[in-house]
């Protein structure tokens, strides 16, 4: 299996191709590889695999989840595979979260070829799943959350208006007070224009945009990077001290995350820091 960018080709010995079909949105393959198992593809692009999905997962859900004081309902955009859902759920002040999926496909493919991501997060209680495009979604719902993650691929095909300044805006109005949002936001290496194009668009909407980095191995490109938006929580104010007691105080269990990765990563590289002008 070989993932192709404009000047680079990463290539995956894999043992089988386990499943391939064509939803309305997307081309969907499922191949099992010889170093990260099941690896699932979308239009050509590794979305998540057994082997490194728990740094991702992690990373983006529990970096805005310790941020907040209190996170009691959540929205997640995209994140068909279930670990965002799967990871949210580990928190005992959660009541409700609501997942919106464009593609159902991804989601039932998902639970039948990938049970170990979701973990039977789908079937719990506090769980609600919403096949609709996010964009629309945010834009009508009177609901409000504490915590906003957007799982989305990248900004091309149906995802491309999940980076719209529009949707931001949405976003920060479904926000309660103390909200947070975090997005990914793309390779440093390969895709600086995306953390670029992603913090002019949001600097003007939250008084706090922060992006921080992480490295998944089967994510072309080395750090990964996310951003970090609110109009009340700080970041970069957020101390080891206080993210540790609260780690304790629910018993977090993870396999990457955890209190001093979590202060580390807003640490980022200085040609990062361009981007933020």
């Amino acid at each position: 299996m070989t993932e192709k960018w404009p000047n680079i080709e990463t290539r995956y010995r894999i043992k089988a191709l386990l499943h391939e079909e064509k939803s309305e949105f997307q081309h969907l393959q499922l191949v099992d590889t010889h170093e990260f198992g099941k690896m699932l593809i979308l239009d050509g692009l590794v979305q998540t695999t057994e082997g490194d999905e728990f740094i991702y997962h992690e990373m983006m859900t529990h970096i805005p989840m310790m941020a907040h004081p209190e996170p009691k309902s959540v929205l997640i955009i995209g994140g068909g595979d279930g670990g965002v859902l799967r990871e949210v759920l580990k928190h005992p002040s959660v009541r409700k979260a609501v997942m919106v999926e464009i593609d159902s496909r991804v989601v039932e493919f998902s639970k039948k070829h990938l049970p170990s991501i979701n973990n039977g997060a789908f079937e719990d209680p506090r769980s609600e799943l919403i096949f609709d495009d996010g964009a629309k979604y945010v834009g009508k719902t009177d609901e409000h959350y504490d915590v906003v993650i957007v799982d989305s691929s990248d900004p091309i095909g149906p995802a491309e208006i999940l980076f719209s300044r529009e949707f931001y805006e949405n976003i920060r109005r479904v926000l309660n007070p103390a909200g947070i949002m975090v997005r990914q936001t793309g390779s440093l290496q390969l895709q600086p224009d995306e953390q670029k194009m992603t913090y002019q668009r949001l600097k003007d909407v939250f008084h706090f945009v922060s992006f921080y980095v992480f490295a998944v191995p089967t994510y072309v490109g080395g750090f990964f990077s996310s951003v970090f938006c609110s109009d009340t929580v700080d970041p970069l104010k957020t101390s080891y001290e206080q993210l540790l007691e609260k780690s304790r105080a629910i018993s977090l269990s993870t396999h990457y995350y955890h209190s001093g990765i979590h202060t580390a990563a807003f640490q980022v590289p200085i040609y990062l820091k361009g981007v933020v002008k």
